[in-house]
């Protein structure tokens, strides 16, 4: 994972407006249905509540696994564009 991803990753986690924010816009929406496409939320959901506990890894995985398609690869950087305004 490259250092802009584990920066939004941390900055998503400390600041749960963005997080709001975020999923309220067609890039956010468009990312909610990579992370939950495969078992509809089940691993998001545990990777959320690991966070939640200060272990990010699984979510890390996660937006690894989205960063293998150039449709992702887009994506996450439109995102941390976004997030760093």
């Amino acid at each position: 994972m490259d250092e802009k991803t584990k920066q939004l990753i941390e900055t998503l986690k400390n600041n749960p407006g963005t997080v709001q924010a975020l999923f309220r816009t067609q890039d956010g929406q468009n990312l909610m249905r990579m992370l939950t496409q495969e078992d509809h939320g089940a691993a998001l959901q545990r990777a959320a509540q690991s966070a939640a506990r200060g272990d990010t890894s699984e979510m890390a995985r996660m937006v690894s696994q989205i960063m293998r398609s150039p449709e992702g690869v887009a994506l996450v950087q439109r995102i941390n564009k976004a997030v760093q305004k």
